[in-house]
């Protein structure tokens, strides 16, 4: 009774094991190849529920989403004979997984067919370009001019190339230290050029100041002696006016502007002896 028990869970349990093996899933995400003893049947990239034969027919994913490709470092020698180091990088959907299963299989494939062609179409874009245009926004041109190259080639593999990009590039080492003692010297060179145009630039602006300056000056003491002239003049008129009013009161005055020049402080120290009958005191001789 045992045995007789032991022989239908058996088979209930290959019988599951057999129907289980017939089913299988396919995500969103992923595409399938469906083989039979090692041969490509047929492709579902649709996601659902799908059958197949047990035993004889196996499953090969493929992913449906954005895949990168990392490159190797090499060195490339440009247009202008500049050598440089450039580490790139590729992105690529697989588009036909029959044609990617039967030509490289699996993505570690690619790296080996795709990555020649890659670096191929580098070497061959980028030396007729110059550093600086590397530089610049002309190396958006020269990336889509490798992507478009890559992408003709790698049909054949049943992938679409979105992208190829420049993730970094450098120069060889050998070459950094004289290249930056170059660019220091350059550098330097444009550092005495600008300091000499400033130094000449500063001597123009101060003889032109200085021009300007004595230039004003002059006009202004000439235009100080016009009006100490003009002064001088209209003051000479109101004295002569004023003073031929009283002759006496004019000599008066006269001889107290002479006293007053004459003991100031500049001559306090001067020794004058002259008789008292002198004229020149006869403003101060009561007796007059």
């Amino acid at each position: 009774m045992g045995k007789n028990r032991i022989l239908p869970i058996a088979l209930a349990a290959v019988v599951l094991f057999s129907l289980l093996e017939c089913f299988f899933t396919v995500h969103q995400i992923a595409q399938v190849v469906v083989t039979r003893f090692g041969e490509p049947v047929r492709v579902i990239q649709a996601p659902g529920l799908y059958f197949k034969l047990p035993i004889v027919e196996k499953i090969v994913y493929f992913d449906k989403r954005l895949m990168s490709i990392e490159l190797p470092t090499m060195e490339i020698t440009l247009g202008d004979k500049r050598r440089i180091m450039v580490d790139a990088f590729g992105r690529y959907v697989i588009k036909d997984p029959l044609k990617f299963y039967q030509t490289v299989y699996s993505e570690r494939g690619v790296l080996v067919r795709l990555n020649p062609v890659v670096l191929g179409s580098l070497s061959s874009v980028l030396g007729g370009v110059s550093l600086s245009s590397l530089l610049s926004d002309t190396r958006i041109s020269a990336m889509n001019k490798i992507r478009d190259e890559v992408n003709r080639a790698a049909k054949r593999f049943g992938i679409d190339v979105v992208d190829v990009r420049i993730r970094k590039t450098d120069f060889p080492v050998q070459n950094s230290a004289a290249i930056c003692n170059r660019m220091i010297s350059e550098r330097e060179r444009e550092a005495r050029e600008l300091r000499a145009k400033g130094v000449e630039m500063s001597k123009t602006i101060k003889s032109n100041a200085d021009k300007e300056s004595d230039i004003e000056i002059a006009k202004a003491n000439t235009k100080m002696q016009q009006l100490i002239a003009i002064g001088e003049k209209e003051a000479n008129i109101i004295y002569v006016a004023a003073f031929s009013q009283d002759a006496n009161f004019f000599e008066f005055f006269q001889s107290l502007e002479a006293y007053r020049a004459l003991f100031t402080a500049e001559h306090s120290e001067t020794t004058f002896v002259l008789s008292s009958k002198n004229p020149f005191f006869s403003v101060m001789n009561v007796n007059r």
